[in-house]
Order: structure tokens, then sequence, then C-alpha cells
């Protein structure tokens, strides 16, 4: 999801309140804080050496433990107010990629995506999931686009042993 993809649904359920899914049947806590908000700019070189670029907007979710026993998630309107204060000190490139970042005591920190959003009842709920790595020049390596790294037998799949770089 684009950065401006994600203020128009803010705008568009401001009177909601804001859920994280992390995993499935798994909510970021009520007490969480949106604690940063980074602006990222990617220069990247591949084992194909391609190169490439990209903006991202990673937006940190931290669960205080001074609030542990809150209940009432934060609402989005509150959200807005957060990234509209946050946009005046450094202003959002519309077009860049949205991450969370986010961990607790059961789940490692990582960089999500959000692979989806459900509106329930008086609540938007955000589904995230880890992406996972991928190699950008397998056409060079002659390697197709289709694999499975669990177990693969064929030859046309990618495997552990001729995996891309």
């Amino acid at each position: 999801m684009k950065t401006f993809e994600l203020f128009g649904l803010l705008k568009e359920n401001t009177d909601k309140a804001l859920l994280f899914q992390y995993a499935p049947n798994a909510l970021v806590g009520a007490n969480y804080h949106i604690t940063e908000v980074k602006h990222q700019k990617i220069d990247a070189v591949d084992c194909g050496a391609g190169t490439s670029s990209w903006n991202e907007t990673i937006i940190q979710l931290w669960e205080s433990p001074a609030d542990l026993g809150r209940t009432e998630y934060l609402k989005v309107a509150k959200a807005l107010r957060i990234f509209s204060l946050a946009g005046k000190m450094k202003p959002f490139k519309m077009d860049a990629d949205v991450k969370f970042e986010y961990g607790n005591q059961f789940f490692h920190t990582a960089q999500l995506i959000i692979s989806d959003y459900e509106i329930r009842d008086n609540q938007l709920i955000f589904k995230l999931k880890a992406t996972s790595t991928d190699c950008k020049a397998m056409d060079l390596h002659g390697i197709p686009q289709v694999f499975d790294l669990k177990g693969a037998s064929s030859p046309n799949m990618l495997t552990s042993e001729n995996a891309c770089c």
C-alpha cells in the first residue's frame, strides 16, 4: 500500500478505532503508541548489477508497559493528527510504500506490509504480514520465477543448492 492510499483510507474512517493484526488471530495490544515515522530512501544494487531506488514510509508501533491494561484502541482521527504533525516536520513522499515496524515478546521485530484491511463494527483493522526476500536477477541466473523453498526437488525449482546469488 502506498502512503497516499493509507491516508485516504484513514480519512474515510476517522470515527473508527485503529487496530493492527500482525499474525493470524494476534492483534497489537490496545496499549500501542505510534512512536516513530521514518521516511526512508532505498538505493540498491542487485546481484545482477541492476540498480533500483524507491521510498518507504515506516511507521513504528510500540506497546507501552505503562498502558498495559488499556482496552480502548487509538482512534483513526488521533493517528491522522500524529501523521499530520510528522508531515509538517518531515514531508511524506505520498507514493512511498508503507511498512509498519513492530515486535513484542512473542513476535520478532519486523517491518510488515499491509496485506489487507477490514472494517468491522467500529474498527478499521489492518492485516499486516512479513514479506520474503527475493532475487531481482533471477532471469540472469536462469532461475524460473515460480519456486518452492520447502523441499523443492525439481531442477526447475529454487533450492538452497541453486539459490540466486
